[in-house]
């Protein structure tokens, strides 16, 4: 466990209209200019506008990797916006923590409050729309889940207070050491054509990874279930029948 200070660069925003629909977003962030109050739904000021998919105890703080946008301006170039900290709607950017690394149920300092990582972000259509790209397969959206570039959301232990300047730094490791990678790659089974993950290996990871939030271990226990009750050569899947597929990304509602 790497409990070095690190340089953390903290965002927050209120709702706004996306452009050029006006549908309303809280991707916009700018820089944290003074202390805030970090509490169970997140940094004080900062504001979520579809609460059905954002925000929340479980969704209270996001993290981006900052290593990440030199790789997406590059497969992205004629993006109508700069590939900047803070532009992915993060409230965190950080370097050299990434989803390879960091596991769900790390818990770290920032300020006085301290937050647990508790999943992956899901990326949405909106992330397209704030870029200008066109949304689908060839989006980034698409792109940033394809590639497991997610970022990733805290809960807030203990609520307290950050202030622009404060470091993150990592003070425990969660238990079953499940890496945000492992989670998205083995529920999405990626890189694509990798077979569906094996019950018991679902199974394995309720049980010793506490810190999944109800939403995900609702997810893996349905999947296993319906794994063992439809296992090759069953009755009950005797027309080779596949998992239902998970999402992969939020792609923009039709009509």
């Amino acid at each position: 466990m790497n409990t070095s200070p690190l340089e953390t660069r903290i965002f927050i925003g209120s709702i706004k209209p996306l452009p050029p629909e006006g549908q309303s977003t809280g991707i916009f962030k700018e820089p944290l200019v003074e202390a805030a109050s970090v509490g169970p739904l997140g940094i004080a000021g900062d504001q979520q506008a579809d609460l059905r998919v954002h925000g929340g105890p479980d969704k209270a703080v996001h993290q981006y990797c900052a290593d990440h946008y030199p790789r997406l301006a590059t497969a992205f170039p004629r993006a109508e916006a700069p590939f900047v900290p803070g532009s992915m709607g993060e409230n965190l950017s950080v370097a050299g923590l990434d989803e390879a690394t960091v596991c769900i149920g790390d818990r770290f300092r920032l300020g006085t409050a301290l937050l647990e990582v508790s999943q992956p972000r899901s990326p949405c259509w909106k992330i397209d729309a704030r870029f200008g790209i066109a949304s689908g397969r060839s989006g980034l959206a698409y792109y940033i889940a394809q590639h497991g570039l997610t970022g990733w959301y805290y809960r807030v232990v203990e609520a307290g207070t950050v202030r622009p300047g404060d470091a993150l730094v990592q003070v425990e490791e969660g238990a079953g050491r499940l890496s945000l990678a492992a989670l998205w790659n083995g529920w999405h089974c990626l890189p694509a054509g990798t077979a569906d993950p094996s019950p018991a290996w679902l199974r394995h990871l309720l049980a010793t990874v506490p810190a999944l939030p109800a939403s995900w271990q609702k997810k893996l226990s349905e999947r296993a279930a319906w794994l063992e009750a439809n296992r090759p050569g069953s009755a009950a899947n005797a027309n080779g029948a596949t998992a239902p597929a998970a999402p992969l990304w939020h792609d923009r509602p039709a009509g």
